[in-house]
C-alpha cells in the first residue's frame, strides 16, 4: 500500500533567530503509467491512492471510454515472479480494437498552453462532449456559500501536509457525495470522475463540482465530459475556462470566499 505522504527531517526557522530540528509531512508525488492492453498511453505525476479511479477518470474525460461495460479490469503490472508495480496500471478494455492510437495524445486539445487557438480547442471538445442545453438544475447561493467549509472539514491529507488539491461533488442540497485529494488538481478531479464511473453514476447532471484551486480549461473540459452543470472554485478561473463555460452552457463560479463569489457564466442556475 503506497503512502500518500512522506516524513522529512527539516530545520524550522522562526522569530528571534530560533532554529528547531523537527519532522515535517509532505504530500507524496510519484509517476503513474497508464497502459491500455499493455501499451503505454500516458504517465501522470500523482499522489498514490485511488489509482484505479484516476485511470478510469482520465480515460473517461478523454472520451476513450463511455460506459462501465467498456472496462473489463484495471490491474497492476509486474514481471513474472515479482510483486506488481504500484506505479503501472494496465486497463483491459472490452473492445480494444475500437481505439485509434494515432489520436491518443494527452493534452492535444485540453492544455491551455498547447498553442492551439481557443476557438479550435473548444470546437474540438464539443465534438466529443455536447454543451449543456438546460437550466433546470438550480442551487441557492446559501448552499454555494456553505461548500468550502464542508470541503475543508474532510480534507484529511491537506491538514497534514498543506500540499494537496481537492475536488468534491455535492448534491443540490449541498451534501458531499465524494471527495478526492491529489498533488495535481487534474488528478483529483479524475479520481472523482473515476469514483463515479465505478459506481455507475455517470453522467453527473445533478451535481455541483467544487475545486480547491484555480479553474483551467482542462478542469472545465473534464467537468463537461460528465455533464456537470455547476463548477465552483475557491480561487480564480482562467480566461479560456470562462470562455469554455460560456460556450458549453456551464455555470462557472470563482473566488468563493465567505459569502462572496463571482459568477462568470450561467448565473440563472443560482437562486438568491
Amino acid at each position: 500500500m503506497k503512502q500518500t505522504s512522506r516524513s522529512f527531517s527539516i530545520h524550522r526557522h522562526s522569530t528571534q533567530n530560533k532554529v528547531e530540528e523537527t519532522k515535517d509531512l509532505v504530500a507524496a508525488e510519484e509517476p503513474l503509467e497508464i497502459r491500455i492492453g499493455g501499451k503505454s498511453l500516458a504517465v501522470v505525476m500523482r499522489t498514490p491512492g485511488h489509482d484505479r479511479e484516476l485511470a478510469a477518470g482520465f480515460l473517461w474525460s478523454e472520451a476513450l471510454i463511455r460506459s462501465r461495460d467498456d472496462v473489463l479490469d484495471i490491474i497492476k503490472c509486474g514481471r513474472k515472479g515479482e510483486p506488481p508495480n504500484e506505479n503501472i496500471l494496465d486497463v483491459i478494455l472490452a473492445n480494444p480494437d475500437a481505439l485509434n492510437w494515432k489520436d491518443l495524445v494527452r493534452n492535444t486539445f485540453t492544455s491551455s498552453s498547447c498553442g492551439i487557438c481557443s476557438k479550435a480547442s473548444i470546437e474540438a471538445i464539443h465534438q466529443k462532449f455536447l454543451p449543456i442545453e438546460t437550466d433546470d438544475f438550480n442551487v441557492s447561493q446559501e448552499t454555494i456559500y456553505s461548500l468550502p467549509q464542508k470541503l475543508r472539514a474532510e480534507q484529511q491529507m491537506f491538514e497534514q501536509t498543506g500540499g494537496l488539491h481537492a475536488s468534491a461533488l455535492f448534491s443540490q442540497e449541498g451534501q458531499m457525495c465524494v471527495l478526492r485529494e491529489d498533488v495535481g488538481r487534474h488528478n483529483a478531479l479524475d479520481k472523482v470522475i473515476g469514483s463515479s464511473f465505478f459506481s455507475n453514476e455517470l453522467p453527473l447532471k445533478n451535481q455541483i463540482l467544487l475545486v480547491s484551486g484555480r479553474v483551467s480549461f482542462e478542469i472545465m473540459q473534464k467537468a463537461l465530459s460528465c455533464a456537470i452543470p455547476i463548477i465552483v472554485a475557491i480561487s480564480a478561473p482562467s480566461s479560456l475556462a470562462v470562455q469554455f463555460a460560456q460556450e458549453s452552457g456551464q455555470t462557472l463560479i470563482g473566488f468563493l470566499r465567505g459569502e462572496k463569489m463571482n459568477v462568470y457564466s450561467g448565473h440563472t442556475r443560482i437562486s438568491v
